[in-house]
């Protein structure tokens, strides 16, 4: 079933391939630079004009992304999977983070159900400048029933929250009742098997649903996805019927793999998850966020797991070549006035909001210089040359600091003490070292900073 593997074509392949014209209306300098570009994932074949049919086939089936790209829901609370390109996070990035969807047995109570739709739709846990929700409910038909089925979607639609939709059944003529509440809504339709895929695909071409197909092998979600395609579907997911975490692990990394090697380019589609199915729900949803899950459902969480889920995934889908930053800039905490203590700091996001927080806790009102290290922390800008008195003396003028404040004094952080020395020369400014751990910013400034001020 393997086959011969289909590695994606390298830069100058792609270049053999091309009219070699060096016209530049694809908005490249040249015919190699736009194949470097069409390698990495970076631009698209039809930038330029003059390239003939075949030559289209073949960069098209090469330079797409391995993994297609499957939007779930509509609206505001839409989100979109798949389109990887890696094995690993730090080759380059992971792109979209996976759903994490909230299960509905169809029967449970209906106040239940519109309570566990409410929290989905409110919930939100903020960090470091993020506001992380879960994405969806899926609603299954453990009843049996397809009016109890069609009951519960309804119970949780006239939520009116619009999330993305999950519709979990193992007949397929339970949908059809179900998808009359939801079915403009897009939502995703669980599972399509070698037994119902004809009937599963023709709701998902009656409704334009994304679908999930169901196998326990490699070379039974090959033949699935043959058989849907043929049928018109092509908005797929993979669900692996994992029984144990090793199966899934073992099975989704095959078809990562595969896929982005395209040696098999039919397991090029996102993955699904029961992460209730394998014993181990917490465990399970661990692995899914960091072993390739696109949407993962699970039985509703209590806060602990949740803001550990949430962290989890927002830290796994953070570019690790690019930090998250905060805009450069003069932040105010609390109401300071002309006397109020100003500290710099860099725009790395975590140490923003690690030293705002302690800020905060002080009820000490004061100002915090933001300057531009690229998302660098102090420690790490320091040592590559990013912060610089040239940037402190840059940042005071260009965010009117000076306009604030009556005194001329500026705390930095303790990590910054190198450069105090050479930060007054070029500021004029007396610069006062604070510590190296935000946690004791408080005592500083009870202590240090009113001695300096002379409170």
């Amino acid at each position: 079933m393997r086959g011969c593997r289909k590695m994606a074509l390298k830069a100058l392949d792609i270049y053999k391939l091309l009219p070699k014209k060096n016209c530049k209306e694809c908005g490249d300098p040249t015919c190699l630079t736009f194949a470097m570009k069409l390698a990495g994932g970076k631009a698209d074949v039809s930038l330029c004009p003059y390239l003939d049919d075949h030559a289209k086939a073949v960069l098209g089936a090469s330079t797409r992304p391995p993994i297609r790209l499957v939007k779930i829901g509509v609206g505001e609370r839409s989100f979109k999977i798949g389109e990887e390109t890696v094995l690993y996070r730090h080759e380059k990035t992971f792109y979209h983070p996976p759903g994490i969807i909230f299960r509905i047995p169809d029967t449970l109570p209906e106040e239940e159900i519109a309570k566990i739709t409410r929290r989905v739709r409110d919930e939100t846990f903020t960090r470091v400048g993020s506001d992380l929700r879960f994405s969806g409910i899926a609603i299954e038909n453990t009843s049996g029933s397809a009016k109890t089925f069609e009951n519960a979607v309804a119970a949780v639609e006239r939520q009116q929250c619009h999330l993305p939709p999950v519709l979990i059944a193992k007949d397929p003529a339970a949908f059809s009742g179900a998808l009359v509440h939801c079915g403009s809504y897009r939502p995703l339709l669980h599972a399509a098997t070698p037994g119902n895929y004809k009937e599963m695909c023709a709701l998902a071409k009656q409704h334009g649903c994304p679908l999930v197909i169901r196998a326990n092998s490699i070379d039974g979600l090959v033949q699935l996805v043959k058989d849907c395609t043929a049928e018109g579907v092509q908005d797929l997911l993979l669900d692996t019927a994992p029984t144990t975490l090793g199966d899934f692990v073992a099975r989704s990394t095959d078809i990562r793999q595969l896929a982005i090697t395209r040696a098999i380019p039919e397991l090029g589609y996102p993955v699904y998850l029961d992460a209730t199915a394998t014993g181990s729900q917490d465990a399970a949803l661990i692995l899914g966020i960091v072993k390739y899950a696109s949407v993962i459902v699970t039985d509703p969480l209590t806060p602990g797991p949740a803001k550990a889920a949430l962290t989890l995934r927002q830290n796994i889908y953070t570019d690790p070549q690019k930090p998250i930053q905060m805009n450069p800039g003069l932040y105010r905490v609390g109401t300071p006035d002309k006397k109020a203590p100003v500290l710099m700091t860099v725009n790395f996001s975590l140490t923003f909001f690690t030293l705002q927080g302690y800020l905060e806790s002080t009820r000490i009102p004061c100002f915090m210089l933001i300057v531009d290290t690229e998302g660098l922390s102090v420690l790490t800008a320091v040592a590559a040359g990013k912060l610089s008195e040239m940037l402190v003396r840059d940042s005071i003028k260009k965010f009117g600091v000076e306009d604030e404040v009556s005194h001329r004094k500026l705390i930095i952080p303790g990590y910054a003490s190198p450069l105090s020395g050479r930060i007054e020369d070029a500021t004029g400014w007396k610069v006062l070292v604070g510590p190296r751990d935000a946690a004791e910013i408080g005592d500083y400034l009870v202590e240090e900073w009113k001695k300096a001020s002379g409170a």
